[in-house]
């Protein structure tokens, strides 16, 4: 169960470092003045992966929920 844990822990961390990734390049490149149409897309994905990571982390607070009660 250790290992399982420490696996999902490495993953959290590289999709959070991902997601601040998207979020950041974005706006550095904006203020450092370089626009392109990618800026967009880069937002877009920015935006759908936190969406994604808010409904991951609904779904593991549903299923936490539900192990406490049948324990």
């Amino acid at each position: 169960m250790k290992e399982a844990k420490d696996i999902l822990r490495t993953v959290g961390i590289i999709f959070l470092g991902i997601v601040v990734f998207i979020a950041v390049a974005p706006l550095a490149l904006k203020l450092i003045g370089i626009t392109f149409g990618i800026i967009g897309v880069l937002i877009w994905l920015a935006i759908a992966a936190i969406k994604l990571a808010v409904v991951l982390a609904i779904g593991y607070l549903i299923l936490v929920g539900i192990r406490a009660l049948l324990r």
